[in-house]
């Protein structure tokens, strides 16, 4: 069924497409790797990829604001704003830096501090990931542009989760034994898995996976893609007291801690 975010899928997905060919063509080489003031990691890949999104977005439609991980705005600025494009041009740069091929380029368009559109493309992997608001979550490989989208495959959670086995996926880069100690709370038997970046919730919406708890800091634009595609799949993201997360409501960009969901076992 087509609905009024379908023109611009298509474009999105390309475009994300496009800064993972210009990823790539920094992943095998020794980049240099600077450090922000928070610590986190920055390459030359972060920017490149980072440019080329700000360059086709405005190409797509200059009147939509952009918020990115390297082109922060202001609080003041974008309070006001209704709609935006919210983009983590390289999500995962450890896992980048280390070559395990678990890195994405994330974009999600935000209206009235909601995710209505998510692409996530892990270009290591050839594996596209998208939704939009009610209109379902879908998958495609490949590392070409695409025409079309006719052969996506519909993503859903895992319908027959085995109760006595609960599959906790979890970062490669991050651990902390709040995370630990509300597992051992919670579940008697666990199978724990790991992967980097915003693919964790794309393993929960392929029902790969069931929970995805993080109890330390992230940014919005590292959640948002992954957010909608999650929703749209049948599963929920949400804060450790069960409250819905909306994006763009204050100065700061961190996210409360929150546990991501297939939404069919109950904490």
């Amino acid at each position: 069924m087509k609905n009024k975010y379908d023109n611009l899928l298509l474009n999105l997905c390309n475009i994300s497409i496009k800064a993972g060919h210009e990823i790539m063509q920094f992943y095998n080489n020794n980049n240099e790797v600077i450090f922000k003031k928070d610590s986190s990691p920055l390459t030359e890949a972060d920017l490149a990829a980072n440019n080329l999104i700000i360059q086709e977005l405005n190409s797509l439609d200059k009147k939509i604001k952009i918020i990115t991980e390297e082109s922060l705005v202001d609080w003041n600025t974008r309070k006001t704003w209704s709609q935006y494009w919210l983009v983590d041009p390289l999500d995962g740069t450890k896992e980048f830096i280390n070559k395990n091929d678990e890195f994405t380029v994330n974009i999600a368009l935000i209206e009235k501090n909601e995710p209505v559109i998510g692409v996530i493309y892990a270009p290591a992997l050839s594996k596209l990931y998208y939704a939009s608001k009610n209109n379902g979550a879908f998958k495609l490989t490949g590392s070409k542009i695409f025409e079309n989208l006719n052969e996506s495959q519909s993503i859903k959670v895992n319908r027959l989760t085995n109760l006595n086995e609960t599959r906790i996926i979890s970062s490669r880069s991050h651990s902390n034994d709040k995370v630990n100690n509300w597992i051992s709370e919670n579940f008697d038997k666990v199978k724990f898995l790991k992967k980097g970046s915003s693919l964790k919730f794309c393993e929960i919406a392929e029902g790969n996976a069931d929970f995805y708890p993080r109890f330390g800091p992230t940014s919005e634009w590292d959640i948002a893609a992954g957010h909608i595609i999650l929703k749209e799949a049948g599963g929920t993201l949400l804060t450790l007291n069960n409250k819905q997360i909306f994006y763009n409501t204050k100065d700061s960009l961190i996210n409360p801690e929150f546990v991501a969901s297939n939404n069919l076992i109950k904490i």
